[in-house]
């Protein structure tokens, strides 16, 4: 609706549209609906009723006095987020969380633990369904309630088919079909359904979405850059992740910087030589504490983002000095990103999303920008922590499941 209008004409209207509405808290009374599409009273009992029968809208608390066609107060509908939960997994370069959600993204349980994705395909999805099997006992939930799957991945995702694409920290990931292979490791370990919609994509992106949605629902340009082993970007634009042609928006880690010194002999795992990961990342940082005899607090040798930001944790100066660097690094990058995108909030998050690398990317950023692009910026950091990308992950996986054309589709499919 816009300007009072309808969005559509009573003939177009669905039971999935209407849905919709009240999710979105547009119109959570019969009489909002019926002022908002232009449908009759009768028309939107029938299409509401198909919504009560599928078990997806409840009636909660009367709504206050002065609805929309006057009267008693009107009963207020709500989406019922009990009648199925969802599945999420992130995967990062050597461990994964996996959580089991509510429609609504609430974490009814949650698990963290090894798992390297360059063990190739088999084997993590293999595993992700070990784990979703124990996340749905301890949560008390049966696999035939599970609507869904959403997984992130460390890789550029070609959103439509799901698969990743020429991934540089993935082995044996390129074009592998992770869709039908993870919904057959959830049957096979839970006695679900192997199809289960499952939802693929990068990392930075469902982290994008997840926050966006969690703390900055407002903001209609969003930004978040994850600097951890590597570095990404998830861009979320009027409530959408915006993923450019095929995936490959917001993947700024492979920008070339050849004004750092000695960036050109810095070889990047996509091949190329000089490019902001190679030098900037977690990854990066790791080699050269590593060179200089800096070992993990563990006392094991600096291998990942993990590994240095456990030294910033325990102020060692000189991951303190080379985080700072980094993060200018960095900013000098984000002030064309910045400039071309005018977010209202950039976010911070990964494992290197401390004070010092925060200080050295606003450093740069600011003097490299134009005033007009950052005179209403906030420079935040992560404000879900590790649950970003699940969140994210879980939120995508609803809001497919629940879109107007995909749920009148449901409703058929499932008699109502």
């Amino acid at each position: 609706m816009r300007n009072g209008t309808p969005v559509r004409g009573a003939a177009q209207a669905s039971a999935g549209d209407l849905l919709h509405l009240v999710r979105s808290g547009r119109a959570t009374t019969r009489g909002a609906l019926q002022q908002v599409t232009g449908l009759s009273r009768a028309t939107v009992g029938q299409r509401l009723d198909r919504l009560f029968r599928a078990g997806w809208l409840r009636e909660g608390t009367a709504a206050p006095v002065g609805s929309p066609l006057g009267g008693r107060p009107a009963a207020r509908l709500e989406f019922d987020d009990a009648h199925a939960v969802v599945l999420a997994a992130g995967l990062e370069t050597r461990h994964a969380r996996t959580a089991l959600l509510t429609l609504t993204g609430d974490v009814l349980a949650e698990h963290t633990g090894p798992l390297r994705v360059d063990e190739g395909p088999e084997r993590v999805l293999d595993e992700l369904g070990v784990r979703f099997a124990a996340l749905l006992r301890e949560g008390d939930g049966a696999a035939r309630s599970v609507c869904g799957i959403g997984l992130a991945v460390p890789g550029p995702v070609d959103s439509e088919t799901g698969r990743v694409v020429q991934p540089p920290i993935m082995p044996g990931w390129d074009g592998y079909d992770i869709r039908a292979r993870l919904g057959r490791s959830f049957a096979a370990r839970t006695g679900g359904s192997a199809r289960v919609p499952v939802l693929v994509d990068n990392d930075a992106n469902l982290m994008a979405y997840g926050e966006q949605r969690a703390a900055y629902p407002d903001c209609s340009a969003f930004a978040l850059v994850k600097v951890s082993t590597g570095i990404g970007a998830g861009v979320v634009v009027d409530g959408s992740v915006y993923r450019g042609v095929d995936g490959g928006a917001g993947d700024i880690g492979h920008i070339r910087v050849p004004w750092v010194p000695g960036s050109e002999s810095a070889l990047c795992r996509c091949g190329s030589y000089g490019c902001l990961a190679a030098v900037a990342s977690g990854r990066a940082l790791a080699g050269r504490l590593a060179a200089a005899g800096v070992p993990a607090p563990s006392g094991a040798a600096v291998t990942s983002g993990s590994d240095v930001a456990e030294l910033l944790a325990a102020g060692h100066p000189e991951a303190v000095r080379l985080a700072r660097e980094a993060g200018q690094r960095v900013g000098e990058v984000l002030a064309t990103v910045v400039t071309l995108l005018n977010p209202g909030v950039l976010m911070i998050a990964g494992d290197l999303a401390g004070t010092p690398f925060l200080t050295g990317v606003r450093e740069l950023l600011y003097q490299r920008a134009l005033p007009r692009s950052t005179a209403h910026l906030e420079i935040v950091t992560s404000r879900l922590g590790e649950r970003a990308a699940v969140t994210g992950a879980g939120a995508l996986v609803v809001e497919h499941l629940y879109a107007p054309q995909r749920a009148e589709e449901r409703l058929a499919a499932l008699g109502f």
